[in-house]
């Protein structure tokens, strides 16, 4: 059974950074897409930014661009997600994703078949 573990939330002034880590485990093959969705209060869930383990290749949804970075631990199964520069508007749950390919729209939910249980940030003004 497959499992994310997310871990690094918390809350910070804005401008300030944090570093969100996600590790699978109960997965049968490396090569899959992995990434990092939010969800404010009585808003839908976005994708912010997912990364194909085989190739590295990213997604990044706008609102994030230059700010937020993914990276992976491929042998680990791993992917952080360093978010610098946060603003109160980053201010959500944040959920690691999981889906093996293929995955047509990679920043769009509904494409994945793994969740974490999320890991809360909150910048404060």
């Amino acid at each position: 059974q497959v499992q994310l573990v997310e871990s690094g939330g918390g809350s910070v002034q804005a401008g300030g950074s944090l570093r969100l880590s996600c590790a699978a485990s109960g997965v049968t093959s490396s090569v899959n897409y992995m990434g990092w969705f939010r969800q404010a209060p009585g808003k839908g869930r976005e994708g912010v930014v997912v990364i194909y383990m085989f190739n590295g290749i990213t997604w990044t949804a706008d609102s994030v661009k230059g700010r937020f970075t993914i990276s992976r631990d491929y042998a680990k199964n791993t992917v952080f997600l360093q978010m610098n520069g946060l603003k109160p508007e980053d201010t959500a749950m944040y959920y690691c994703a999981l889906s093996p390919p293929p995955v047509r729209r990679p920043l769009v939910p509904d494409e994945y078949n793994y969740w974490g249980q999320g890991t809360q940030v909150t910048v404060s003004s």
